[in-house]
């Protein structure tokens, strides 16, 4: 076993962001026993369980990483880097705090989850692969099938106390066949876009890691072009895998319920609407997508 420290840029709650990544208490690759985060990686061809606790100390964090076995100097830095990016970890919101201040809705929302950062997916691939299978369906209903997905690729170690997932890479996908997706849950049409991405990736790695230079608008052209992926997805994609703060995905209904419910508007918020009030956001209208996310989960959590 191997330990060592980050110091995240302040304010930072880790239950808070945690909350955030895994959406739901069912997700079974990121994992939250109520004080600390664990996740299995793959790292070096190694699996690699890391788990990340914090002191109480909201302003000035410590966050204390424990990995189940010794690491090369390469790859401390590689978990430090997923985790950076996973975590929001560096991400200075000053600028944020000081712009939602100004705004009573938003004030009150963001200073109740005081702490959270921006959580990112640590790969573009797991970023669709998540996109895809939530779909026009409920989240619920896309975790499970999810789960499932990823209990069949069984990267795993498991224990007494818990059972760890990778979450599968392109190459694990593209082995599946439609029949065995279609089995786990998927359409097939969703089965067949997993493929085709899963194949793209293999075939083509550095033009998908070049989309992290590409501008919101040719990320959206560059994914949609892919039968299955339309704006939804390519903007998922965009706040949660490649970090893009100011997306707001405007066709995302449980999104426009929040918004609805926040500035307690007549009527629910269709896309155009949703684009229009988020507008007035930018840049910073990924980050309250994050926050009504939150303040929905908690308010699910008490009833």
């Amino acid at each position: 076993m191997q330990q060592f420290q980050l110091i995240p840029m302040p304010p930072f709650r880790l239950d808070y962001t945690v909350a955030a990544l895994r959406r739901r208490i069912k997700n079974i690759v990121d994992c939250w026993d109520g004080q600390s985060y664990s996740r299995l990686f793959l790292i070096n061809s190694q699996l690699t369980c890391v788990k990340v606790s914090q002191d109480q100390n909201t302003q000035n964090a410590h966050l204390m990483i424990e990995c189940d076995r010794n690491l090369e100097v390469n790859d401390q830095s590689e978990i430090t880097q997923v985790l950076e990016r996973l975590l929001g970890l560096n991400k200075n919101l000053e600028d944020f705090y000081f712009f939602a201040g100004k705004n009573k809705p938003l004030s009150i929302l963001i200073s109740r989850f005081m702490g959270l950062k921006p959580p990112q997916y640590p790969s573009l691939f797991e970023a669709l692969v998540n996109a895809i299978s939530c779909q026009q369906i409920s989240l619920d209903a896309g975790l499970e099938i999810q789960n499932r997905l990823i209990q069949f690729i069984d990267l795993s170690f498991k224990n007494d106390q818990q059972a760890h997932y990778v979450f599968p890479e392109p190459i694990h996908i593209a082995n599946c066949s439609i029949q065995e997706l279609k089995q786990l849950g998927y359409s097939k049409n969703k089965s067949e876009t997993l493929k085709r991405l899963a194949n793209a990736f293999l075939e083509k790695p550095d033009l998908f890691a070049q989309l992290r230079q590409f501008s919101n608008d040719d990320v959206i052209h560059f994914l949609c072009q892919f039968k299955g992926i339309g704006r939804w997805t390519a903007e998922y994609v965009l706040l949660r895998g490649l970090g893009r703060l100011e997306v707001f995905p405007r066709d995302d209904v449980g999104a426009q319920n929040n918004l609805h419910r926040l500035l307690k508007l007549e009527e629910k918020p269709d896309a155009n609407d949703t684009a229009a009030i988020t507008a007035s956001w930018h840049p910073y209208a990924g980050l309250i997508y994050f926050h009504l996310l939150l303040q929905r989960l908690f308010e699910k959590s008490q009833t």
